[in-house]
């Protein structure tokens, strides 16, 4: 079985699906080489202009492995950080993508699973999804960056319930709260964020990977922000998709980008 089905339409869109529904797309070894297999295959590829990621079955993702956490137990601490941050670097390498990425959480999205959507740049939920970081309540620390991924995303007071309390949010929820973006009816999920990302295709390559790249960096104040924009937009003002932006609002019909 491929663990993570890769999947592309011809507007540059590449919908990935964790494949391992008999165990809620747990993340075990063969999935994780495989990830990082995938991340690098679409970090080189100048054609990808949006990268979705689902999961297959019920489940967006059960989190980490448990049956792995149980065996590794008897490693030496310091072992066991090099393999978790291991982890931890190889799913969080979606972030690193240059294009943007989108979350279609369809089911339960737990602990490193949670991290994992959280870390794409926009999240939608089914209305009944489930998301949670149920770590204390194993016996286990948050990983996978559970402690700047949930403040970042949901705001301090939301983080602290959920990583303390284990708070369940369904995906209703976690709109209301601003953990996702939004969300939707469990049947209309797919159809919506794939309307999303085809939006996101349609868009410049380089002005869309440019303004990834200045929301990643968090600037610092106003002057840093001023810094990058300096030295970006121009880059776009030199391209031809900005000619064919500017000649196709003049013409009124859709603009076709190349990423030149």
């Amino acid at each position: 079985m491929d663990e993570i089905l890769v999947d592309r339409t011809d507007d540059g869109v590449v919908l990935l699906t964790l494949n391992l529904p008999g165990v809620r797309n747990a993340m075990t070894d063969a999935m994780t080489a495989r990830w990082r297999d995938v991340m690098a295959e679409l970090a080189a590829d100048r054609d990808v202009r949006c990268v979705v990621v689902t999961g297959a079955g019920s489940a967006f993702s059960a989190g980490g492995d448990l049956s792995w956490l149980g065996e590794r137990n008897t490693e030496p601490v310091p072992q066991l950080r090099d393999r978790m941050l291991a982890f931890y670097r190889t799913w969080l390498a979606v972030t690193e993508l240059e294009v943007p990425t989108v979350a279609a959480v369809n089911g339960p999205a737990v602990g490193a699973g949670l991290c994992l959507a959280l870390a794409c740049d926009l999240v939608y939920a089914s209305d009944d999804a489930k998301l949670l970081a149920p770590f204390t309540s194993l016996g286990l620390h948050p990983g996978m960056a559970a402690t700047y991924l949930l403040p970042s995303r949901a705001g301090d007071r939301l983080a602290r319930e959920m990583l303390l309390t284990g708070r369940v949010l369904s995906g209703t929820e976690a709109a209301r709260k601003n953990l996702v973006n939004q969300s939707f009816p469990p049947n209309a999920l797919m159809r919506e964020v794939q309307a999303i990302a085809a939006k996101i295709a349609q868009n410049a390559p380089i002005a869309t990977r440019l303004t990834k790249v200045a929301l990643n960096q968090e600037h610092q104040d106003v002057e840093a922000a001023l810094r990058w924009e300096s030295l970006a937009q121009p880059v776009t003002m030199a391209s031809a998709d900005m000619i064919e932006g500017l000649a196709a609002l003049r013409e009124r019909r859709v603009p076709k980008f190349t990423g030149s």
